[in-house]
């Protein structure tokens, strides 16, 4: 069950990405960690703020170099 709830929750991600812009197979988190390295979003950078309070470096952590807009 928890397996499941995990795939449920990243598809969800996955298709916010894919409804905001991105790619359908990345997540909003590896997107905006993406971003943030390039210095192109402060949005990002304050959302991935946010969420190293729960998981620390969550954005760089979560960044899929095989998918979406390369490095």
């Amino acid at each position: 069950m928890k397996r499941y709830v995990w795939n449920v929750l990243i598809s969800v991600d996955q298709l916010a990405n894919t409804l905001t812009g991105g790619y359908p197979d990345e997540t909003l988190s590896s997107r905006m960690g993406k971003r943030v390295i390039k210095k192109n979003c402060k949005v990002c950078k304050v959302i991935c703020r946010l969420l190293d309070l729960i998981d620390k470096d969550h954005c760089y952590k979560s960044i899929e170099r095989d998918e979406g807009v390369p490095m």
